[in-house]
């Protein structure tokens, strides 16, 4: 069992040095393209890990799954994966409100975006070496003292309570504990360094620059946030090495997540109230453990739920807000023209991709003829999809006409005398050279803007 821990750990190292020594060598402002690619990358290797240990507590390998930590026996091979799953899901789900502060404490102190890669590097090592040692401390906790479930259960209950209720507060990182503490025995410059953290004045002497500032309140930060993320997870599984894989895999997407998300993180504004339902459930679930047994997949089932209506709610309420504050007829039509293709890729990789992910993890675990009705029930929800694709997109397309024909009457342009040059091409979103502007006809204002013969009047 010792192997497949150091094995991990140096996979893990492998990862950051990949990333900070190779993908990341120069400092640079990661684009949000970027950022979703890697972030896809690491949401594929956590769901390709689930795959191996499928296969490590079905096979025994290693010693892996001897030891009896959840129930009376072993874990099996498909409830390993759906806990680690689980598991994932939750703490990548909770390092959502970490984008958020993260964004705020960048904010502050006017971080400069190309150095931000590196603060979120050595804030995610340091974050992986504070949760393993506090997965090693609860895990001897509830070992030696069983009543500590219900100490952790009632934390993540006091912690939603808290979420739910707490009030909109202006930041102030001044009067950090952490901030004061550094400030007051360490000697900081005032202006940044490029990315050094130390740095050696004309006497020799070390300074701090505000980039090692800002790095001990995002660690501080983040071991705030594991305080309640932590024994989330132990209400899910009580397996160490489950525990941690499942968190560090959802530390090592942060960085990519929060360049992809920090700019639209405020969109999703009923996901903390997803949050606050899924720490409800789990905090419940730890008290009643030792009474009531509930399935992991009926768990996994719960808190996708939960998070998938946060997230469905919170697009629904910024698109109910669009609509009400529409443009202009012709800006409108501008809009629904340059955002149609857009939309349309948009619409198609989503359903594409969700509908793989959601067939491809039951097939890979559910082994046996189980896996066909879950095929057929893919191929069908896959066949769904796709007919709400098409009525969108048809919806968007004939709601694109309307408007041109609108922005067409309002302009006296009638029929086919006279057009309205398109804002560009709509596939590439490149304005034309007559963007925006009537070509022939009369105006808005009476006036005949037809234009005259070349050389003047």
């Amino acid at each position: 069992m010792l192997w497949v821990w150091i094995i991990f750990v140096v996979f893990v190292l492998g990862m950051l040095a990949l990333d900070l020594g190779v993908l990341n060598r120069r400092a640079h402002a990661s684009s949000a393209r970027e950022a979703l690619m890697m972030t896809g990358v690491f949401v594929a290797l956590a769901l390709a890990f689930s795959v191996v240990v499928y296969f490590m507590y079905e096979n025994r390998w290693m010693g892996v799954g001897t030891a009896v930590h959840d129930g009376d026996a072993p874990l099996t091979g498909v409830q390993a994966t759906t806990k680690y799953l689980t598991g994932w899901l939750v703490e990548y789900a909770l390092s959502m409100d970490n984008i958020f502060v993260i964004s705020v404490i960048f904010g502050y102190f006017g971080v400069p975006r190309q150095y931000q890669h590196r603060v979120l590097f050595w804030g995610i090592l340091g974050a992986l070496v504070f949760r393993g040692i506090m997965i090693g401390v609860g895990s001897a906790l509830i070992t030696r003292f069983h009543w500590m479930i219900y100490v952790f259960g009632g934390l993540l209950i006091l912690t939603a309570v808290k979420m739910l209720l707490k009030k909109e507060e202006e930041v102030d990182l001044e009067k950090n504990a952490a901030v004061r503490l550094a400030t007051r025995f360490l000697p900081f410059t005032r202006e940044y360094h490029g990315s050094r953290f130390v740095i050696r004045d004309a006497a020799g002497k070390l300074l701090c620059t505000p980039m090692l500032l800002v790095l001990v309140v995002v660690e501080t930060t983040d071991v705030i946030f594991a305080v309640d993320s932590i024994p989330a997870i132990f209400a899910i599984t009580r397996d160490p090495f489950l525990i941690f894989t499942s968190n560090v895999f959802a530390i090592l997407g942060l960085r990519s997540l929060y360049f992809a998300l920090s700019a639209i993180i405020d969109k999703f504004r009923y996901l903390e109230l997803s949050l606050v339902f899924v720490l409800f459930y789990v905090g419940v679930k730890m008290l009643i453990s030792e009474f009531v047994h509930i399935p992991p997949l009926l768990s996994l089932g719960v808190i996708g739920s939960l998070l998938g209506l946060g997230v469905l709610a919170s697009l629904w309420k910024d698109r109910q807000e669009q609509k009400q504050q529409r443009p202009a007829p012709i800006e409108d039509l501008a809009y629904a023209a340059e955002l149609t293709w857009k939309r349309t890729k948009k619409i198609v990789i989503f359903v594409i991709g969700m509908t793989i992910l959601l067939l491809a993890i039951p097939i890979a675990f559910l082994p046996g003829p189980l896996g066909l009705p879950v095929a057929i029930g893919g191929l069908a929800l896959l066949a769904t999809e796709f007919v709400w694709a098409r009525v969108m997109l048809k919806k968007l397309r004939e709601r694109a006409m309307a408007l041109r024909r609108q922005a067409e009457e309002l302009l006296g342009l009638g029929g086919s005398a006279g057009s309205f040059a398109p804002p560009g091409d709509v596939a590439g979103g490149v304005p034309g050279p007559s963007a925006g502007r009537p070509v022939s006809g009369v105006g808005l204002d009476g006036v005949d803007r037809t234009p005259g013969p070349p050389g003047g009047i």
